[in-house]
């Protein structure tokens, strides 16, 4: 296996003349030229912050009727509580206010194929092992519920009485509340 990234061809990833990131950049170009401050302040306005997984699939503001400024977002694979989701939550709860954590699984996720062996794939392939855990699961009900198990007992977190945690079914758009229990 290798864990490199490849793009297959006819995927409309690479832009005629440019890169992808170039087609990102021309886009924030004409952004930016009808761009007005909105005058909004870092803290979010609902007090929220939502960990989530990365999966292109997922519109979290648009699936949780969110506009620019409700909340603060905290994506990674599998949208897993690691130590650096607790250093985002505290700072965001601290320093910017929020009381509320939402935690979204989905289904079909990734990391549901992945194992720990992954990690040594890595090592074999670069030849340094990372630190961090690739955090794979099986059960991604149980995975919430550990990851709302993290947010309660950390002990940087001022605010551990509204966390709730979701599957997202990337196929009807519908989550469904998971039992801490």
């Amino acid at each position: 296996m290798t864990t490199s990234a490849s793009v297959p061809s006819g995927s409309g990833a690479a832009v005629e003349g440019g890169s992808v990131t170039d087609r990102l950049v021309a886009a924030n170009d004409r952004y930016a030229a009808a761009f007005t401050d909105p005058g909004m302040d870092a803290r979010p306005v609902l007090k929220v912050a939502v960990v989530a997984c990365m999966d292109a699939r997922l519109d979290l503001h648009a699936a949780l009727g969110l506009n620019l400024g409700d909340c603060h977002t905290i994506r990674n694979a599998g949208g897993v509580v690691t130590d650096d989701v607790i250093r985002s939550l505290t700072i965001s709860q601290r320093a910017l206010g929020t009381r509320s954590v939402v935690l979204i699984h989905h289904t079909g996720c990734g990391l549901e194929s992945l194992t720990e062996e992954f990690r040594h794939e890595l090592e074999m392939e670069v030849g340094q092992r990372p630190v961090w855990a690739v955090e794979s699961f099986r059960d991604v009900d149980q995975d919430v519920r550990q990851s709302i198990q993290r947010v309660r007992t950390s002990p940087f977190l001022a605010h551990t009485d509204d966390i709730r945690g979701f599957v997202f079914d990337v196929k009807t758009g519908r989550l469904r509340e998971i039992d801490p229990a």
